[in-house]
């Protein structure tokens, strides 16, 4: 971790940061951004090295996110940078008005040089309401939400099983937790897992 904390820092003051695809250094797995706090950091206190929220402008490779809690910050991506959206994506692919999590280091002049970025991420559970081979309508704390299959991203895993991209045996009814991205401004969402305990 230390070698990675290393490499950002020296990247961001090195001037010469450029704006890339995403790359191994920081974890892409989207579990990841529910990860509970960092190590060191009190339960309860804010982690200066998370930031969340939704980007209102990018300018070069810096993003101007507004957080939940109405804190701007500023998110600054370097060569190492991996990001998320359903899927490892470059980052072309952030666009204002997307919402995010990201995960880095905080320089002196307060800007996130960020390990990871997670697009549009969202972890929710529910039970299914409806199903076609394309749609799950899920019944999301008494909303419906939309979850779009997406052919060669979405897989199912059932129990202990390995992923599956045969999301046949999901039933009406059935109570199941998908991870995905948002559909900014929706009440959509396109699949990345769902997770079903039978």
């Amino acid at each position: 971790m230390t070698s990675r904390r290393n490499l950002l820092k020296s990247a961001l003051l090195g001037g010469g940061a450029g704006v890339v695809a995403a790359t191994a250094l920081g974890s892409l797995g989207p579990e990841a951004a529910f990860a509970t706090t960092a190590p060191g950091i009190e339960p309860g206190t804010p982690d200066p090295n998370f930031a969340e929220g939704r980007i209102r402008s990018i300018k070069d490779n810096t993003l101007l996110v507004l957080g939940s809690n109405m804190v701007f910050h500023q998110i600054r991506v370097v060569d190492g940078t991996s990001l998320w959206k359903l899927g490892p994506v470059a980052f072309d692919q952030a666009h204002p008005g997307d919402g995010l999590y990201a995960r880095g280091v905080r320089m002196p002049d307060g800007v996130l040089a960020a390990e990871s970025v997670w697009l549009n991420i969202v972890n929710i559970k529910g039970h299914i309401k409806n199903i076609t081979s394309q749609k799950i309508h899920l019944d999301h704390n008494g909303q419906e939400v939309l979850c779009h299959v997406v052919a060669g991203k979405s897989v199912a895993i059932h129990a202990e099983a390995p992923p599956s991209s045969d999301l046949s045996s999901l039933k009406v009814s059935q109570h199941v937790q998908i991870l995905g991205a948002w559909r900014p401004d929706t009440n959509e969402v396109d699949i990345a897992t769902v997770f079903s305990p039978h």
